[in-house]
């Protein structure tokens, strides 16, 4: 049995739209509101927010799970990679898609890692996150909401369903924000679940080229043709992403560290954008470990701690058959370069609507 389905999802929904309507920064409503739109035949949903797009969740299955792709700034700026990458951005890890919610190893299937690249005898050890069903989609005036309920399936998508998941996003903007408030909630199915522990997890976002931090190390980029050309050294020209931790870790240094929020700042063009993710105090293992990389990945993963504590400490998170754990997140962008200050009231506002 789901369990967040039917008239209790829609309980939730009606609750937390009000929260949610109270805890973003201050602004008047815009008169077009938050639209919900989907398209079936193209596997998306697209979010509008004053008329404007902002992103899609969209579930085909090259990726090998639902995502949020692209995102934009309030002014429309695109922060996500490119989906193929594009020209001057990295062409690594092919798995890394806007914003994405998995693991890399539950019951020892890897679903952060698998999409279309992996090579044919590697498929049997990969997980797939199959989106199963639009439970409801509430657009308004300040805030709108989209429910969703996907399976995690083991052995590439042939075997077993190991977990029920349901998602619930809310978007909301204003003038110079855009919200993504994210709560999901794992069911266990007829087996145990074990999140191994792992550093790659939990909720990803990989960010475009401009917001990654300088760095000389080469690597795989797409050249102005879509070619992908392996470089030793790095063009940093527009590069100057930075990270900041709730606290006091910056740059290369937040990796790895635990905090209460993560803030990626830095300029597109003419725009400065800080980007926040927003843990929760009653997710599993708050605060989260950063597993926040120079190249332009930035997650929060609380399941990863051998990794973050050079093996000083482990977990292995289980789940009974059919028990469930719930995450929230909130994802924020700003069209400014916000100070840890006015981030951490932002934290605050975060917690206190959903006490």
């Amino acid at each position: 049995m789901r369990l967040l389905a039917g008239s209790l999802w829609l309980g939730v929904l009606a609750g937390a739209v009000l929260l949610v309507a109270s805890s973003a920064p201050a602004q008047p409503p815009d008169d077009e509101g938050v639209q919900i739109v989907p398209n079936e035949a193209a596997h998306r949903v697209d979010i509008l927010i004053a008329g404007r797009p902002f992103t899609s969740y969209i579930f085909p299955d090259t990726i090998k799970k639902p995502v949020l792709f692209p995102l934009r700034t309030a002014r429309g700026t695109i922060i996500t990679r490119g989906f193929p990458p594009g020209p001057g951005e990295r062409a690594d890890h092919p798995h890394h898609v806007g914003l994405w919610f998995n693991y890399s190893d539950v019951n020892g299937f890897d679903f952060w890692n698998n999409s279309d690249a992996i090579k044919p005898e590697q498929r049997l050890k990969m997980g797939t996150i199959f989106q199963r069903r639009i439970v409801n989609r509430v657009p308004g005036d300040n805030v709108g909401s989209l429910m969703t309920q996907m399976d995690w399936v083991a052995a590439n998508g042939t075997g077993a369903t190991l977990i029920q998941q349901d998602a619930w996003y809310t978007f909301r903007g204003g003038a110079d924000f855009r919200i993504v408030d994210f709560f999901t909630t794992l069911t266990a199915q007829d087996d145990p679940v074990v999140f191994h522990d792992n550093k790659d997890g939990l909720l990803g976002l990989r960010v475009r080229r401009e917001l990654e931090l300088p760095t000389a190390q080469g690597g795989l980029y797409t050249d102005s043709n879509g070619v992908v050309t392996k470089v030793d050294k790095m063009d940093n020209t527009g590069v100057n992403g930075n990270y900041i931790t709730s606290e006091g870790k910056t740059g290369e240094a937040a990796w790895g560290t635990r905090g209460r929020w993560c803030a990626l700042e830095g300029k597109v063009g003419d725009e400065p954008v800080t980007i926040v993710i927003f843990d929760y105090p009653k997710n599993p293992g708050f605060p989260t470990y950063w597993h926040a990389r120079d190249y332009g990945l930035f997650a929060a993963n609380p399941f990863g701690v051998k990794d973050f504590t050079n093996g000083k400490e482990q977990m292995n998170f289980t789940l009974p058959p059919h028990q469930n754990v719930t995450f929230h997140y909130r994802i924020l962008i700003l069209s400014k370069i916000a100070t840890a200050d006015e981030i951490e009231r932002e934290y605050q506002r975060f917690v206190a609507a959903y006490p």
